[in-house]
């Protein structure tokens, strides 16, 4: 399998992940060097203390957190955006801590009431569809609810990013009481899937959000995802190239409008070798 975790192998590939030193690495895909191995000169992943519209996912009673998802600016102010393929059925419950870090939850936990998908995604699983909204339900707060976009803001929902352009995506790798890593690099296309490179973009970095500055300011034009389940490699991550149906998708997310049931994760297509 990819080294992104798939959610029907959550719970036994954890604890594979806490009693080894390190998890496999798979080499089926390779950057723009075409050798399978890290290409030279590729950026390094760095630790930091996270920022407030990214988060960490975690699945319904369970500590460790399995993917990264992030606000979207939405009129509801109530939008995540994460990857299809961290998904399995309704994804009520999952629970989404924004700017999560050394088990602190600065902007307290916020719960998952609803998800959507693209119709090919829960269909048969297309890699290009491979992104999801989740509605998260709003907090109490002195008589009146509050909604998460008030609490962390939300990054505007953009297309997919143009070879060339530079991209920064903060993550979480899977485990707990952890920082998140962050990147900024360049993105690249590979077989129509922007991509990037840097390492190392382990299990559960899955949903992260690609953050690109534009005119209107930052703006979401990926998560990692798509290609294999966002890539075989550490080094080399992708994304569903965004277009019409994200942000149709999106619209309907924001509107309440015919909630998704996702399938079981397929395989991702890797090699099983090491």
């Amino acid at each position: 399998m990819s080294y992104r975790i798939s959610i029907a192998m959550t719970l036994i590939v954890t604890v594979a992940l806490l009693a080894a030193c390190t998890p496999a690495r798979h080499s089926a895909v390779s950057g723009p060097t075409g050798t399978g191995g890290m290409a030279s000169g590729t950026p390094t992943a760095h630790h930091f203390a996270g920022t407030r519209t990214v988060g960490a996912l975690f699945l319904p009673g369970f500590p460790v957190h399995t993917c990264t998802a992030s606000v979207v600016d939405s009129s509801a102010g109530n939008l995540l955006i994460t990857a299809a393929h961290c998904l399995s059925g309704t994804g009520n419950g999952d629970v989404f801590v924004p700017g999560y870090h050394k088990g602190i939850e600065p902007f307290g936990s916020w719960t998952v009431v609803s998800a959507y998908g693209a119709p090919e995604w829960i269909a048969r699983q297309a890699p290009q569809e491979d992104f999801a909204f989740l509605v998260v339900a709003p907090r109490q707060v002195n008589g009146r609810p509050e909604q998460i976009q008030e609490v962390t803001g939300g990054n505007q929902l953009g297309t997919a990013p143009a070879s060339g352009d530079r991209v920064t995506v903060p993550a979480y790798a899977l485990g707990n009481d952890d920082d998140p890593i962050t990147c900024t690099t360049r993105v690249y296309h590979d077989a129509g899937y922007p991509a990037f490179d840097c390492d190392p973009y382990a299990d559960g970095t899955s949903g992260a959000p690609w953050l690109e500055h534009r005119s209107d300011g930052w703006s979401v034009v990926g998560v990692i995802g798509g290609l294999h389940q966002g890539g075989c490699d550490p080094w080399t991550s992708y994304s569903a190239a965004f277009g019409p149906t994200t942000l149709a998708i999106a619209s309907s997310a924001a509107t309440g409008a015919g909630s998704s049931t996702f399938p079981p994760v397929g395989s991702d297509g890797c090699s099983t070798g090491l």
